[in-house]
């Protein structure tokens, strides 16, 4: 990946109890250090389920708060996702689901040959 910006998680909370926030920073910063701009947080230890919503089949959720207009923002102006943020930006809506797509260039239509045949000219 190419850029000098990235989309990624900086560790917050305790041991064994992770929350993430979603910053945009230098590629070059460290993990925790100092962003350019907080854009979200994410939970990935859901919420543990009480025994009613265990009965009723409910699937226990992970949080994620997102500021959709920053992503896309920061997404248009060429900051490059890391692994895990793209797979949180595709569940979202934000990137398409072929995003990297392999760069082909554009579609250049092929040239019908036309054989003429030599008129001669009185």
């Amino acid at each position: 990946m190419k850029g000098l910006v990235r989309i990624r998680l900086a560790r917050m909370g305790r041991k064994h109890q992770p929350i993430y926030n979603i910053v945009v920073a230098n590629k070059r910063a460290k993990r925790d250090g100092k962003p350019i701009e907080v854009i979200g947080t994410y939970d990935p230890v859901p919420l543990p389920l009480t025994p009613e919503q265990k009965l009723q089949g409910v699937i226990p959720t992970k949080d994620i708060r997102l500021d959709f207009d920053r992503s896309k923002y920061w997404i248009s102006v060429g900051a490059q996702p890391s692994s895990t943020i793209t797979r949180l930006f595709k569940k979202a809506g934000i990137l398409y689901p072929e995003w990297p797509s392999p760069v082909k260039g554009p579609v250049i239509p092929e040239k019908k040959e036309v054989i003429l045949e030599d008129k001669k000219f009185n």
